[in-house]
C-alpha cells in the first residue's frame, strides 16, 4: 500500500493541504483536485474534526485518492489518523517514533527538516520523503537545489510559501513533490464554493508541473 501511495504522490508532484471541518466541502475539494489532476489531499490535524474529516474521505475514496493527515507532530497522533484511514502523514518536525510507527502500518511518512543534517537523519529514520519547511524562509528552490546536490538519493518535499510563480522552479530544482497551500486552496474559493474554480487551480498546478518534468 505505502508504494502505492508514494506513487501516487510523486507523479502528481504536489501534496494540496487543507484546514477543513466540514466533511462534506472536504469531499467537494478532493473530487475537485482529481479533475485537477491530483490524487491526494492533506488535512492538518490542527483543524477540529479533522479524524471525521479523514475517515469521511477514505470511505468516499478508498485507495484511488491518497488521504493524509498533516501537523502529524507525534506517534500518538500518527496512530489515531491512521486508525481514521490515513495513508501518508506529515510532519514539520522529525520523531523517531512516528516514522516507526507509520512503518509498523504500511503508512507513507513525510517528517519535516531543515538543515542538511536534519534531512539526512529523517531518511536515516526511515522517511519515505522529507518536508523542507519552510522552504520560502531560507531560498526556496536555490536552497533545495543546494541540498539535492550532496544528497540526491533522497526525496524532497519543500513546503511554505509554495505558489504557481514558483512551483516549475522547485521542480526543476528537484523536488520529488511540494506541499501546496492557500495557493491552491484558495480560502475565498472554498467559501464561494467555487470547485471549478479550485479544479481549474489544480489544473495549472499539475500543468506547472509537467511541464518543470519536460
Amino acid at each position: 500500500m505505502s508504494h502505492r501511495v508514494l506513487e501516487q504522490i510523486k507523479t502528481a508532484g504536489l501534496i494540496p493541504i487543507i484546514r477543513i471541518d466540514s466533511a462534506d466541502r472536504a469531499k467537494r475539494i478532493a473530487d475537485a483536485i482529481l479533475q485537477g489532476g491530483i490524487p491526494c489531499l492533506e488535512v492538518t490535524l490542527t483543524t477540529p474534526g479533522a479524524l471525521e474529516v479523514i475517515s469521511s474521505l477514505r470511505a468516499e475514496f478508498g485507495t484511488d485518492f491518497a488521504i493524509g493527515a498533516g501537523t502529524v507532530l507525534d506517534a500518538e497522533s500518527a496512530r489515531a489518523a491512521i486508525s481514521a484511514g490515513a495513508l501518508f502523514t506529515v510532519s514539520p518536525n522529525t520523531r523517531r517514533e512516528t516514522i516507526e510507527l507509520c512503518r509498523r502500518y504500511g503508512v507513507v511518512s513525510c517528517p519535516g527538516a531543515m538543515t542538511p543534517t536534519e534531512v539526512v537523519v529523517a531518511w536515516e529514520q526511515g522517511a519515505d520523503l522529507v518536508k523542507v519547511f519552510p522552504v520560502d524562509n531560507v531560498g526556496g528552490p536555490a536552497y533545495i537545489k543546494a541540498l539535492r546536490a550532496p544528497l540526491p538519493q533522497i526525496d524532497l518535499v519543500p513546503t511554505g510559501g509554495v505558489d504557481l510563480s514558483n512551483v516549475a522552479e522547485h521542480i526543476k530544482a528537484g523536488a520529488a513533490a511540494v506541499g501546496v497551500g492557500s495557493s491552491l486552496m484558495s480560502k475565498k474559493l472554498i467559501a464561494a464554493e467555487d470547485w471549478a474554480g479550485i479544479a481549474d487551480l489544480a489544473w495549472q498546478f499539475t500543468a506547472a508541473v509537467q511541464a518543470a518534468r519536460g
